[in-house]
């Protein structure tokens, strides 16, 4: 739906939110079931219908709890019987500048003003503490946006009694508790009003007559703000940009125009802008975004142009590049396919709007937002959100070196008749452990990402991931896999219930990149010898059907599992110990 592409259509987002609902429900019947709580310090309606939206397009339906007005540090400091039983999955914690208690003016010392920040801080801090140790869950908290008038006009933002000074300074306490808790996420609304525009954004109106801290038609952008965070934590952010060549990665046709006819560099101003473009799109290659090529164009003239003295990017930075006269929509399908991508990991980005169209109807869940105009393609992808971070590991900052690493190996199983003998080549290693503190965040980060080699499709904090390790009742695995071409990293986590004498596999997953590799083996093995190491008797599987996770279905069969139940719900599937049959992995195990 255009609406919830940059520009977003707030019009419509706000006038007819019921039918949105309504269509989004729609295309989303196996929607991922959240509870958010949203403890605001003004009224929060339109927020929450709005976040609900926004959530619905990510494939995350929301089920609301709010405070009354104004009770936002009441409900979390003293509870509610109603916020008790609601057992929230993330809490969103809405207040602005309107909710500080005090200020600071001329007439107070540095001294005092010292105090003054303090005493707020602490207000906020002291909240977060407690429903840290009640719900455990992610807290959003609203850093401060500023009022839009200024004591002192240009003063107001270095002088120690200027209000814009102090919420600066108070902003910035709040990001170093954000930098050492996690599960604590900052929601940016001092760079959304400015962005909004702050006049606009703090109209009075609409605080005096309806007690929102905000003006109506920005909510739809707070909710934005908000929704991509929380989708970023449950693994629903793309993960590939897939980009045209001509006139979207430089001005000109490489074809038709040769090299040197391109624009791009600083020559000219045209050139500068789709530099900048192009930088920007190397930067999100370093925190974990994919690149890709998808461009009508011989090969040679693609290679060429990503070959211009005066580019940013090089052939090097794309994991695939799609240089030829077929239809856009196919190449991006089979890339998904030789990539072990969804096809809704992508966000196409094409300056050609027929191209675009073709790509939204015959993709589904692929990102098509409007490329229009160059100087307008870098906010364009921004504002999207699509790629929002929430957490960052040491594999997300080499993703690239990771898709190119599987292309070799597919270079080399080519050589092989003997599909044994190809895994044999590799000299795959693979180091298999409990979950250690060092990889918490990478394991938690697998649960939300993981949808097609994913038999349950348990989703995790990096506190759910926590408590199941430090529970005696847990047998809790992950593994990682290197071989001759490079570290993959961790790629597979299991984790199972310990009930009487036996083992209830609560999770298992696998990364896609190693699929048919063997891993699953390794993992099997190591697990049925820890089981019976600790006395279980017989291990309990479970599958939970997915629309992507259909490749698992018979996943326990293949290791002599017999099914025992089955429903529309899911399958059940049991072994005993005794019974399992080790297999050839064709990898040394290591157990660290």
């Amino acid at each position: 739906m255009d609406c919830f592409h940059y520009p977003l259509d707030t019009e419509t987002l706000l006038r007819k939110k019921r039918r949105l609902r309504r269509e989004l429900l729609a295309q989303n019947p196996h929607a991922l079931h959240k509870k958010i709580a949203i403890l605001g310090g003004s009224t929060t309606n339109e927020v929450a219908d709005q976040l609900g939206l926004f959530l619905l397009q990510y494939g995350i339906e929301a089920e609301f709890y709010q405070s009354e007005y104004g009770q936002y540090w009441q409900d979390a400091m003293f509870g509610s019987p109603e916020l008790d039983a609601f057992h929230p999955d993330i809490i969103y914690i809405h207040t602005t500048w309107r909710n500080l208690t005090d200020l600071p003016t001329t007439a107070d010392s540095a001294a005092d003003i010292d105090a003054m920040l303090d005493a707020q801080y602490t207000h906020f801090e002291t909240m977060w503490q407690a429903l840290a140790q009640k719900f455990g869950c992610p807290v959003i908290q609203n850093n401060f946006d500023r009022p839009n008038y200024r004591l002192m006009g240009n003063r107001d933002i270095w002088d120690i009694h200027g209000r814009s000074n102090f919420i600066s300074r108070l902003n910035q306490r709040f990001y170093a508790y954000a930098a050492s808790h996690e599960n604590f996420y900052i929601n940016d609304i001092d760079y959304l009003s400015a962005d909004y525009g702050l006049t606009a954004w703090g109209d009075a109106f609409f605080w005096h007559m309806y007690k929102y801290a905000l003006c109506l038609d920005a909510i739809p952008s707070l909710a934005n703000s908000v929704a991509n965070i929380v989708k970023s934590i449950y693994g629903r952010n793309k993960k590939a940009l897939v980009l045209d060549l001509d006139n979207t990665l430089w001005g000109g046709v490489v074809g038709d125009d040769g090299v040197d006819g391109l624009a791009i560099g600083p020559e000219v101003p045209e050139g500068q802008v789709y530099a900048e473009f192009q930088s920007y799109c190397k930067a999100l290659k370093s925190i974990g975004v994919i690149l890709a090529v998808d461009s009508k164009n011989e090969e040679a003239n693609a290679l060429a142009g990503l070959n211009h003295p005066d580019g940013v990017l090089r052939p090097d930075d794309f994991v695939c590049i799609k240089a030829n006269w077929e239809p856009k929509d196919r190449n991006l399908l089979a890339m998904a396919s030789e990539l072990s991508l969804g096809a809704d990991s992508f966000v196409f980005a094409d300056d050609n709007p027929a191209e675009r169209a073709i790509v939204a109807a015959q993709v589904p869940g692929a990102a098509v937002p409007a490329m229009d105009g160059a100087e307008n393609y870098i906010k364009t992808l921004d504002h999207g959100g699509y790629f929002e971070v929430t957490a960052l590991s040491k594999e997300d900052l080499k993703k690239t070196e990771l898709y190119h690493q599987n292309a070799e190996r597919a270079k080399a199983q080519a050589a092989f008749a003997d599909y044994g003998e190809y895994l044999d080549s590799l000299q795959m290693t693979a180091t298999i452990q409990g979950f250690s503190p060092l990889y918490i965040q990478r394991i938690a980060q697998l649960t939300n990402k993981s949808n097609q080699f994913n038999l349950t499709t348990l989703r995790c904090s990096e506190e759910d991931i926590r408590t199941m390790a430090e529970d005696a009742d847990h047998l809790c695995l992950c593994g990682k896999l290197v071989d001759k071409f490079g570290d993959n990293g961790i790629v597979t986590v299991v984790a199972g219930q310990q009930q009487g004498s036996a083992l209830h596999m609560r999770l298992w997953l696998m990364s896609c990149r190693v699929l048919k590799r063997g891993m699953e083996d390794a993992m099997m093995d190591t697990l049925m010898r820890h089981a019976a190491a600790r006395g279980i008797e017989k291990v309990v599987g479970y599958y939970y059907p997915t629309v992507k996770n259909a490749m698992v279905r018979e996943f326990y069969a293949q290791f002599g599992f017999a099914k025992t139940q089955e429903s529309e719900q899911g399958t059940t599937w049991e072994l005993n110990v005794a019974d399992y049959v080790p297999r050839n992995p064709h990898m040394k195990i290591e157990e660290a």
